[in-house]
């Protein structure tokens, strides 16, 4: 990975996670709000492939983990962001996505990634019930798949413009 890709990553993490932890709180949903470091990590693994995303999404992961809001052990959602990166990382194809391709990208990644966090989250023993667990995901699907139109074109776009994939030539 070169250094400006490297930058560039973790600028979009930063500007995610400031808008996730500080703006989105304002629009939340019983308390839910939309996971923008998840669609940065898929936005970098529909035009990068999922070893960028992959690493990536542990970035981005450990980052939103030690937040200050952040009320749960350290770590949930770096595992959680890795598999997301690697799962949206193998629908890549040789072509550029479909924005029907997109979508349900956003959509299943982000009903992997809040799961995978709200069952180590009952492995961990978190006050949840299975209730209130389906009511986060669901709606953490529906606010992810929402701002897709807003958040993954720039930053596909972004990812594409700073170095074009060797793989696609």
């Amino acid at each position: 990975m070169n250094a400006v890709r490297a930058l560039v990553a973790a600028a979009a993490v930063a500007v995610a996670l400031v808008l996730q932890v500080s703006f989105f709180p304002h629009l939340a949903w019983d308390g839910i709000v939309p996971n923008v470091c998840l669609l940065v990590v898929v936005g970098a693994a529909l035009t990068r492939g999922p070893q960028f995303a992959i690493v990536l999404g542990f970035a981005a992961g450990l980052a939103l983990d030690l937040a200050p809001p952040a009320d749960h052990l350290a770590g949930r959602w770096a595992l959680a962001l890795v598999v997301v990166g690697y799962v949206a990382g193998r629908v890549r194809r040789d072509t550029q996505p479909t924005a029907g391709t997109v979508v349900a990208t956003v959509a299943a990644s982000s009903f992997v990634g809040t799961s995978v966090f709200a069952l180590t989250g009952l492995v961990f023993g978190d006050p949840i019930g299975i209730p209130q667990m389906l009511e986060v995901v669901l709606v953490g699907v529906l606010w992810d798949v929402l701002l897709t139109p807003l958040v993954l074109p720039p930053v596909m776009a972004m990812f594409r413009h700073l170095e074009p994939d060797r793989s696609l030539a």
